[in-house]
């Protein structure tokens, strides 16, 4: 079994940033992606970033040149650097973990951006 504990989801005025954290523990095979994941209320399930076990990263277009995902092998843990945040990034942001074995999921972190 996975665990991923999130954190660092919070309020911040428009403009500002915010850093979401991840960090994944138990029985881990070996972690290959690890990404963030949002959903806004009536809205699917999107990509925001996600990083390989190579370091390679992939945005949504949305958040190219706002948002930095990075990660650190050696602990598990995945980060999301957030700047320039704008209301439209007002979401639920859940982690995302893939492994050899499985995918698996964080409980998912509020991120609201006042105008």
């Amino acid at each position: 079994q996975v665990q991923l504990v999130e954190s660092g989801g919070g309020l911040v005025q428009a403009g500002g940033s915010l850093r979401l954290s991840c960090a994944a523990s138990g029985s881990i095979a070996s972690i290959h992606t690890m990404g963030w994941y949002r959903q806004a209320p009536g809205k699917q399930r999107e990509l925001v970033a996600g990083i390989s076990s190579d370091g390679s990263t992939n945005y949504g277009a949305s958040v190219k040149g706002r948002f930095t995902i990075f990660r650190n092998n050696a602990k598990n843990t995945v980060w999301l650097q957030m700047n320039m945040l704008k209301p439209e990034d007002t979401a639920v942001y859940t982690c995302n973990v893939r492994t050899s074995a499985s995918d698996y999921w964080g409980q998912g972190t509020q991120v609201t951006v006042s105008s």
